[in-house]
């Protein structure tokens, strides 16, 4: 009980934390990892939705949302794609592009207060058992 209880009130504390680093930008962090996943996928930063929800960390169910709200504010852009005439390419945009590269220092400097109490090797301790627990439980994305 000890450590689930420690486990939830740690991603509650990182969850307000990263929402308030997220807000300065007029982000969500949904909308960042969208952003941040399409930046580091490829030298176009073009994916499917599909591609697109399986390399970041949200659910099928709101891809399309968000792509929407994204491409209203000009972040992304949808495109046809060439071969399948049903499906579509999420492109950043260079809006998008700056955003993300604007926020991603504050979000690694977040980060790393979140974890400023611990050390390296307590740091590499810490992501190697939580890795492990991640896969016991059938999430081996890491």
């Amino acid at each position: 009980m000890g450590v689930i209880g420690r486990l939830s009130r740690l991603s509650r504390l990182i969850d307000v934390r990263l929402r308030e680093t997220f807000r300065t930008h007029g982000l969500d962090g949904a909308s960042f990892d969208v952003l941040a996943t399409l930046r580091r996928s490829n030298s176009e930063h073009r994916l499917t939705p599909a591609a697109l929800m399986r390399a970041s960390m949200i659910t099928s169910g709101a891809v399309t949302q968000r792509l929407d709200r994204l491409e209203a504010k000009g972040l992304v852009a949808r495109a046809p794609h060439e071969t399948d005439g049903r499906g579509v390419y999420v492109t950043l945009t260079d809006e998008g592009r700056a955003l993300v590269d604007e926020t991603l220092p504050d979000h690694l400097a977040t980060e790393a207060g979140i974890l400023a109490a611990l050390g390296g090797d307590e740091q590499a301790a810490l992501a190697d058992s939580l890795r492990t627990l991640l896969e016991s439980l059938g999430d081996g994305v890491d």
